[in-house]
């Protein structure tokens, strides 16, 4: 008699009373032989011309000769926005269908807007390991809704639990890439070394990168592998190792229009573009080079050198990682794809700036004293992002930037690279292709079917078409139109026509002014054919409709954004409250688990038992560029308020005995969006002090108790630990605030949506 097991009613052998007879079978292995190791690499703000292969003068020597040995598409798209194409990449579904219609910090109410991708949509991770693969991810993550990446979770849209074995990296949409916020599989953890000791988070991730791979190759050679490498590059903070800023010094004098009419000449040269493309007009608001006035071409030069310094230590990086591969015997077989997420960005405004935070606030960049600091920017002391013309120069020959559905957003740079698989390498695809395309394409180049159901979900439909056709030849891929919106922005394509609207907010989206253009014979959209095609136009207007109602688009919401983050705090959220109340030693907070402090607080800390040499950090929010910090230094209590390096300095009267204190900071927010700050120690008032300013968005580095991740000011170097016991740090917030409260917190939460993308 045969018996049947609870845990595999199919068990294929046969189950008897006794080994004797009984016949063992073990499930076949469900990776096709030969299937290749996977290098999924992504790029952040990396406009279409900013790598060298599509015709810049960065030096990215490696990224080059990926393209030399594989394909580079000229052709592919995103959603304009980081998380939302993450979404499309790895699920192979559109982003709103997927839940996360712009980024993973906003969770509106609504289907479109969980800011999670939901279990019906598995990403290619999860379809991988079930087929056998070794699946790691390093980098940036932002997949998962911002609130729930506190140490106490909940957990269900981490890397790991998303399909990864392994992570490595950090899961806000930036971080200061010298003190950067660390994710360990599924804990918090502190870089290895500090900036003086040579320490960057690009190195680090491509280190991890390395160290996954090589266990998995040691252990299991015969098991593939995915590597999904998210870097934390080009995104702001633009920062980079000295030599690599000091290379670029006096490149860009001659400023953006020159440049970008450089890299349009090399883009025909390389036949990026066709010939007869148009350089698109400068974008409004982008001011000729020639009227700027001398700080303002000094001040924005060094912004692009900042940035061309960290592209190309983010090509050493991958040319490591190649290296690395190639010592491991892993060249040959591992399918390298190379993308970047969305166009370069117009978070910088019309001058750049030089501490990002302070364009989040509201707050004019004063290039006349920002000029005074050059030979900060790239360095740990500055948050800088490129100005308008710049980022631009990064979208040649394109229009409009990263957020818009123009080209400048959504039209960018895709390398596949297969040694001995491709019909000819070194060769250009023109093709209309789409980040939906990518898991498709790699299950389909692996030879897997996109499963009907994961982990006992029933899955929606791939979005996406494969693009395993194009490997041998330049051919068009069959495909239904392709919608896009991002912010209120639209646009459809369909058989190389393209509708779009670049919407104002606040505007009725019945009264958008639509575009037309037909992609084939106009590359940059330069040539607008609406007035000419009427009817066309009509009809692909009623396909966006269509489109939009199939993939979950609507509702349309172009709120600003401070109402977007109200809709996201809402009860159990780590900060939508008044009062918290933590029990250290707890793990890094991430910035939007913190409390929110612009309208003032009194923060209490309570210390058992003060040790007789009890220097240290007590609490600590942001980093050398903008934050705040409680500490105890040649015994003296000191509280240091840090506004873009204008400090507001407060030290006790006299050093703080051993044995058992409270000590207390109440700053009040004044009328004029400053604070008055007072210290007190044991209940007695130690000093006062007035800061010109309290920030809406402090930074986007969280907090730390007993500890500091980043200085935050130049008097002690982190991590400066405390060695006493913290039994409680209270923070307590006002009660309510002023409407002008208010609207201050929503003017810079608008801008605050872009930082994190």
């Amino acid at each position: 008699m045969a018996y049947k097991h609870p845990a595999e009613p199919d068990f294929p052998g046969t189950i008897g009373r006794t080994v004797a007879d009984s016949k063992p079978a073990w499930p076949e292995p469900g990776t096709p032989r030969g299937a290749p190791n996977i290098v999924l690499v992504v790029l952040d703000d990396a406009g279409f011309s900013h790598l060298g292969c599509y015709g810049s003068s960065i030096a990215t020597p490696h990224i080059d000769r990926l393209a030399g040995e594989g394909l580079r598409y000229t052709g592919f798209h995103t959603t304009a926005l980081c998380s939302a194409t993450r979404t499309c990449l790895l699920s192979g579904r559109n982003h709103h269908a997927a839940g996360i219609r712009a980024i993973s910090n906003f969770d509106t109410g609504f289907p479109n807007t969980r800011g999670a991708i939901p279990p019906s949509a598995a990403l290619l991770p999860a379809i991988l390991r079930d087929a056998g693969y070794a699946t790691f991810a390093t980098g940036k993550w932002h997949l998962a809704p911002m609130r729930e990446c506190s140490a106490a979770g909940p957990f269900l849209n981490w890397p790991l639990q998303k399909g990864f074995d392994r992570f490595y990296g950090f899961m806000q949409g930036e971080t200061d890439q010298f003190y950067p916020e660390l994710t360990y599989d599924n804990h918090f953890v502190a870089p290895p070394c500090s900036p003086e000791e040579g320490y960057h988070v690009s190195e680090d991730i491509v280190d991890h990168s390395l160290d996954f791979i090589r266990d998995s190759v040691s252990l299991v050679p015969e098991k593939p592998w995915l590597l999904y490498l998210a870097m934390g590059a080009m995104h702001a903070p633009h920062q980079a190792p000295q030599e690599y800023l000091d290379k670029y010094r006096g490149k860009f004098d001659h400023g953006w229009e020159k440049e970008r009419e450089i890299w349009f000449a090399r883009q025909k040269e390389l036949g990026i573009i066709p010939q007869d493309t148009a350089l698109a007009p400068q974008n409004p608001g982008v001011p000729d080079w020639d009227t700027l006035p001398e700080d303002h071409k000094r001040f924005a030069s060094r912004l692009q050198e900042a940035f061309a310094a960290m592209l190309e230590h983010t090509d050493a990086q991958i040319g490591r990682l190649m290296a690395g591969l190639a010592e491991l015997g892993q060249d040959d077989n591992t399918l390298f794809v190379l993308i970047s997420d969305n166009g370069a960005s117009q978070e910088g405004g019309a001058t750049g700036t030089l501490d990002e935070m302070r364009y989040f606030n509201g707050m004019k960049e004063d290039v006349a004293t920002a000029v005074k600091r050059l030979d900060d920017i790239g360095t740990p002391r500055s948050h800088s992002n490129i100005p308008w013309g710049w980022a631009q120069a990064g979208n040649t020959p394109l229009k409009w930037y990263k957020q818009n559905t123009h080209g400048g957003g959504v039209r960018d740079p895709l390398i596949l690279r297969w040694p001995g698989k491709l019909g000819k390498p070194g060769e250009i695809r023109r093709t209309f292709c789409h980040a939906v395309d990518i898991t498709p394409t790699l299950l389909d180049l692996i030879g897997l079917k996109a499963p009907e159901t994961v982990a006992g979900v029933p899955q929606m439909p791939l979005h996406g078409v494969s693009l395993k056709a194009t490997l041998d030849d330049d051919i068009k891929v069959p495909r239904a139109g392709q919608y896009f919106e991002m912010l209120g922005h639209r646009a459809i394509w369909q058989d190389g026509w393209k509708a779009v609207t670049h919407h104002r907010r606040g505007a009725d989206f019945e009264q958008d002014e639509w575009e037309l253009y037909n992609l084939d014979e106009d590359f940059s959209e330069s040539n607008n054919l609406a007035r000419n095609h009427p009817d066309k136009l009509e009809q692909m207007k009623a396909l966006w409709w269509k489109e939009a109602e199939k993939h979950g688009v609507l509702p349309l919401d172009d709120r600003k954004a401070g109402d977007l983050f109200r809709a996201s705090r809402r009860k159990g959220v780590p900060n939508a409250r008044k009062r918290f109340v933590y029990y250290p030693p707890i793990s890094h907070i991430v910035s939007d688990a913190c409390p929110a402090v612009y309208k003032g607080f009194t923060l209490t800390v309570e210390l058992p038992d003060h040790p007789e040499h009890g220097d240290g950090v007590l609490v600590s929010r942001g980093t050398i560029n903008s934050g705040f910090v409680l500490y105890i230094q040649n015994g003296k209590v000191h509280f240091d308020h840090n506004g873009f390096h204008d400090h507001t300095h407060l030290v006790s009267e006299q050093p703080l005995p051993a044995g058992e204190h409270t000590l207390t900071v109440t700053i009040t927010r004044r009328q004029d969006g400053g604070g008055d700050v007072t210290l007190a120690v044991d209940g007695n008032h130690q000093a006062s002090g007035s800061t010109p300013m309290l920030l809406v968005m402090l930074s986007s580095i969280g907090m730390d108790f007993g500890r500091c991740l980043s200085p935050v000011t130049e008097g002690y170097s982190a991590p400066f630990p405390y060695p006493g016991r913290i039994q409680r740090v209270i923070f307590e917030l006002p009660a309510s605030g002023s409407r002008q409260l208010d609207k201050d917190a929503d003017n810079a939460s608008e801008r605050a949506i872009m930082s994190q993308q």
